[in-house]
């Protein structure tokens, strides 16, 4: 936590010739006369000297690693065409660029060999999961050869070609300043001739960017400080500082060209004079329109809208868009735009019950406060501040007599504010700051009553009522079940609210104990007076005259609701249960008077259920009318409403109960609420569009992420940093952008201070592409001559529809070697890369003309529907081989069971396969390339039983209990590539005496993030809000990572032999534990044996 301080405390801003601002000259390279580098999304070129940069290659899309040849001829670098990252080659001189790679997988150039005849670069296609791989295609085209290491995601050849200097894995958070974990990446000399290796000597620092000049390897490091370069002379074995960098910024990106290195600190190109040892900076112009910096009106997409809200009576429908306000009509007019406020943040819109008022929050003038204006946008607008300190707000609820709005905030507050005395006051506070708890507010119809749901100690939630008038909370549920979801109904004589009594471990949020568990509630309505007869008293027919309406009653209604009294007083006595099946209800809302929707959520209970939870399943709602009480089918697909931070409703009532909106696929409906719609009606119009100006988005975006960092992370001192300083170092920056993506390389160098895992940067509004989704078989191929053949193909499981294999289905019976000779009757040769052939062509029929010679001799043709992706193929083949090695290793006696994760998919993983092998004597878990998501105190908890008692009976075996487990010994596998809750999973392994680890130190990243704003333009980043520490270790994982028990590396050389010198290891030291704790076994003690206790005779 120290090393931010220290950082921000020596940073100095760059000097800036001539006035320019700093700007992002990604990858620079170099060639003998010239240096190119990415910027605004293109290749540039500049003289060695500087000056005017021209611009080389402006391709269709996003340009960036570009490489000079080292004959200087070429250069190579990737571009993002058709929604994909591919290798590219164009002349030095400029030309047409030429595409190498088609595979749908990001194609990243890395650079050339020595001879200029290949481009290197590093992909994952051939990888089940996130070690990338280095290959090399010809500048001609053809098929790109892997080369003879297991992992690589940078390289410098030697001059000769046989050894390459390279990094053998990539970060998650390249960004991370002074990061310390598993991810710390080394650069290994390997020997091409058999993948032997040579380590450059480091001390856990991150070292990266070799570049391979004469007999030395230079490279980038932060071993020192700051990130600067530095040479290791592998004749002598010792590392040197090449420049000093004391106190500045990072150098990013570095390349070796005849007789200097240029390169790219953060803001500034610099050029290293090899000779003198002279640095000096490169003066760059750049005069050229930028395309992503133009103001132009925008399209607002569907997902785009992140808040809706219809006006009282459903004529016209609110919506956040792209820091807007818009009002939509749901048939007739234009779209209104209410705020017209281009790099300003409208949030949260509310329609006054009224219809006089539209309130929002907004942080023109540079923190959120309260506006409204009328809803015609023509009158000037009300800003209401809401105090000190400032925090971001959410969800509006307006009283129905238009004169109050209640809302929260980040710090877990509930708030009332009087439109006339514009003071807010604080109603109450929530206790634990856990996603889904937003505290969700709900008027009374007189608007002298606030019901809301707030959690108690025991993590369960209560329902909450707060009068107005003597500012005094009541809590009116006994906290023994989990009641949520507080509406009252329009007449003020009830409370509608959804509980359960059998939530118990589903409470606990971040635990994987939490899944799985049929987790159901009710619909409850609670009398809120004792004079009032009961809702669902027991009715007969029976004749009478007909009830006539006193002239008094229709007076009332003219004077408007009538005040509602709560007799707290046995209230508790007086709630009753809706007959309405028990149910997942997520949600509950009431409509005109007597009508309840109750929206229902499925219940993930199945393995392959949970797996489909984590994408979101929509919830159905259902109509309950007190009339008839009955519950019927209202609608069946709308969207999971998100309840952090104040929530995203999916499903509005209008003020009047005469319609709904909702939310179905990210598009908006509106329609009648009295029965159910048909398919597709009310579709509110989708040709909306907002007046952007990037720059100004970008500058609001800027002062966001500082509030984000400041509102959201859970160290009130940031780690040390002094937010303000860091904020006005690198606002200079701002100026210098040339597009979307360079912001988002902003936030992450700015955010990499707070020296903390998890804080990603990710989307935004980048340059759209229409999509051509290369297909893909699930099989590796070689190269016979000149035609392709199937080296291996990828078993899937074809019941399964995630792993459908498509050259393994019925009837098409494609077979290792045999050749692939054409696609849909166009022949493929290996002149090119085999995925050209099936570009478009994933989930559509595609005619492969297949045989077993490489002529054509016996060809046929079989249609398959090839796949987007392989990644779930290559996942399970690495799965089953690892499974088949254990097995053939230990003779069928050690389980292997493999953890992607610890949510969805290693819950789903985890019971599959582990509960499968509980017959075997000892267990090997394979946590490696864990990604996390929960603590994963289920797994853990399996692990350790052991037996208490044996079930004995006449027939059959005795069953040990627990019976679903497994007693023997485990050894647990981690490698760099495991983080967050796969950090938390070997420390809770070893703090529970589980067994040892096995393999390389884990990510160190045991922080919890979610639940931010969206940025405005849709782009996301995060501030951990959640920090972990051992009880009686301390913060002992973040930044450190878990360090294993026996240390093993993928050593390149044993994998190039066929070996997997890590579970190897772990099936050595699972067998000697076997040896010293042989399989337990339990003889029957005697069974007692009574006296005799029949009457004698």
């Amino acid at each position: 936590m120290k090393w931010a301080a220290l950082l921000l405390a020596l940073l100095a801003p760059l000097a800036l010739a001539g006035g320019t601002p700093p700007r992002q000259y990604q990858d620079p390279t170099l060639s003998r006369d010239r240096i190119a580098f990415a910027y605004a999304g293109m290749i540039w070129t500049v003289p060695r000297a500087g000056g005017a940069a021209q611009r080389l290659v402006q391709a269709q899309g996003r340009c960036s690693h570009p490489a000079f040849s080292p004959d200087g001829a070429w250069l190579a670098f990737t571009s993002v065409v058709d929604g994909n990252a591919d290798v590219y080659v164009v002349p030095a001189a400029g030309g047409e660029p030429r595409r190498l790679t088609y595979h749908p997988g990001p194609d990243l150039v890395a650079g050339w060999t020595p001879d200029s005849r290949k481009v290197l670069f590093h992909s994952l296609r051939a990888t089940p999961r996130d070690l990338e791989r280095l290959f090399t295609i010809p500048v001609t085209g053809g098929h790109p050869e892997a080369l003879p290491l297991p992992s690589g995601s940078e390289g410098s050849y030697q001059a000769d070609g046989s050894h390459l200097a390279y990094v053998p894995h990539s970060q998650w958070q390249p960004a991370w300043k002074r990061y310390r974990g598993g991810q710390t990446t080394p650069i290994w000399i390997a020997d091409l001739a058999d993948s032997s290796i040579t380590r450059v000597p480091r001390t856990n620092s991150n070292d990266r960017n070799p570049m391979w000049i004469g007999g030395k390897v230079y490279f980038l490091s932060d071993r020192e400080g700051a990130v600067t370069l530095f040479a290791y002379d592998p004749q002598a074995g010792t590392v040197a500082r090449v420049l000093d960098n004391p106190g500045g910024f990072d150098i990013v990106s570095a390349s070796a060209g005849p007789g200097a290195i240029v390169y790219h600190q953060f803001g500034a190109l610099k050029l290293l004079d090899l000779a003198t040892g002279q640095a000096r900076t490169v003066p760059v112009e750049i005069s050229a329109d930028l395309p992503e910096t133009r103001p132009r009106l925008a399209r607002i997409e569907p997902g785009q809208i992140l808040h809706a809200f219809p006006s009282p009576s459903g004529k016209r429908v609110l919506v956040e868009a792209r820091g807007e306000i818009l009002s939509v009509p749901a048939e007739k007019g234009d779209v209104r735009n209410l705020t017209s406020s281009p790099g300003v943040a409208d949030r949260d819109p509310a329609w006054s019950p009224d219809g006089k008022w539209v309130a929002w929050f907004s942080d023109e003038g540079g923190e959120y406060a309260l506006r409204l204006r009328a809803p015609d946008g023509l009158g000037p607008v009300r800003t209401v501040k809401l105090g000190q300190p400032a925090s971001f707000f959410y969800g509006p609820r307006w009283s129905p007599d238009s004169r109050k709005l209640a809302y929260t905030d980040k710090r877990m507050n509930l708030w009332v504010l009087d439109l006339e005395k514009t003071e807010p006051v604080k109603v109450d506070a929530d206790l634990f700051d856990a996603p889904g708890c937003h505290l969700d507010p709900a008027w009374s119809p007189d608007s002298r009553w606030l019901a809301y749901t707030r959690q108690l100690p025991n993590h369960l939630h209560a329902i909450f009522v707060y009068g107005l008038e003597d500012r005094k909370p009541v809590q009116i549920t006994d906290g023994r079940s989990d009641a949520f979801s507080p509406r009252f109904d329009r007449n003020g004589k009830h409370l509608h609210f959804l509980a359960g009594t059998g939530t118990g471990l589903g409470a606990g949020w971040l635990d994987m104990t939490s899944m799985g568990r049929a987790i159901t509630s009710s619909a409850y309505v609670a009398v809120l007076r004792k004079d009032l007869p009961s809702p669902l008293a027991p009715e007969s027919d029976e004749e009478g005259a007909a009830k006539e309406e006193k002239p008094e009653a229709k007076d009332k209604k003219a004077a408007g609701p009538e005040p509602v009294r709560i007799d707290f007083d046995g209230l508790d006595q007086r709630i009753l249960a809706l007959p309405v099946p028990r149910a997942n209800y997520v949600a509950l809302e009431t409509g005109a008077e007597g009508v309840v929707f109750l929206l229902e959520a499925k219940v993930a209970l199945a393995d392959e259920d949970y797996v489909e939870a984590e994408r979101g399943f929509p919830v159905s709602v259902h109509r309950f009318d007190f009339k008839t009480r009955k519950a019927e089918p209202f609608l069946p697909a709308v969207d999971a409403p998100e309840t952090t931070n104040g929530g995203t409703l999916t499903f509005i009532p209008t003020a009047d109960g005469s319609k709904v909106l909702y939310a179905s696929q990210s598009k908006w409906f509106l329609v009648g609420a009295d029965k159910a719609p048909k398919p597709g009606e009310g579709a509110l119009r989708t040709d909306l569009q907002v007046f952007v100006d990037p720059p100004r988005e970008w500058r609001q975006m800027f002062d966001e992420v500082w509030r984000i960092e400041r509102d959201f992370l859970y160290d009130p001192a940031f780690h040390g940093v002094d937010l303000a300083r860091a904020k006005a170092l690198y606002e200079p920056f701002l100026e210098g952008l040339g597009s979307r993506e360079e912001l988002n390389g902003l936030f992450r160098e700015m955010t990499g201070h707070l020296c903390l895992g998890h804080t990603f940067v990710n989307g935004g509004a980048l340059p759209r592409q229409d999509r051509a989704p290369v297909g893909l078989l699930g099989a590796d191929y070689e190269v016979d001559g000149n035609r392709y053949r199937f080296k291996r193909i990828l078993q899937g499981e074809n019941w399964n529809p995630r792993l459908q294999s498509p050259l393994t289905q019925p009837g098409v019976n494609v077979r290792e070697g045999e050749y692939l000779l054409a696609v849909n009757g166009r022949d493929v040769t290996a002149a090119q890369e085999v995925h050209q052939a099936f570009l478009g062509a994933a989930g559509r029929q595609t005619v492969l003309t297949v045989g077993p010679k490489a002529d054509g001799t016996g060809a046929r043709q079989v249609t398959v529907v090839p796949v987007d992706s392989e990644g779930a193929l290559r996942l399970r083949t690495w799965m089953e081989d690892n499974r088949r090695l254990v097995d053939r290793l230990t003779g069928g006696r050690v389980a292997y069971v493999f953890i992607p994760d610890t949510f969805a998919g290693g819950f789903a993983n985890f019971n599959r396969y582990y509960f499968s092998q509980v017959d075997k004597q000892a267990a090997i878990l394979d946590e490696r390339f864990n990604h996390g998501g929960s603590i994963a105190d289920f797994i853990v908890d399996q692990l350790k039983k052991t037996p208490a008692m044996v079930n004995v009976s006449r027939e059959g075996r005795d069953v040990v209990e627990p019976a679903q487990a497994l007693f023997g010994p485990k050894v647990m596998l981690i490698n760099q590539m495991s983080g967050s809750g796969g950090d938390a999973l070997p420390w809770l392994f070893r703090r529970a005496g589980v067994g040892p680890l096995v393999g390389t130190r884990t990510w160190g990243g045991l922080v919890g993030i979610g639940g931010y704003p969206s940025l405005l333009d849709g782009g996301s980043v995060t501030a951990p809000r959640w920090g972990l520490f051992g009880v009686g270790t301390g913060w002992d994982v973040e930044n450190i990572g878990v360090a294993p028990d026996v240390e093993v590396e993928m050593d390149p050389a044993l994998v190039r032999q066929g070996r997997e010198p890590q579970l190897e290891r772990a099936v050595k030291l699972v067998l000697e534990m076997l040896e010293k704790q042989p399989p337990q076994t339990f003889p029957h003690p005697p069974i007692p044996a009574h006296a005799d206790t029949l009457p004698k005779p």
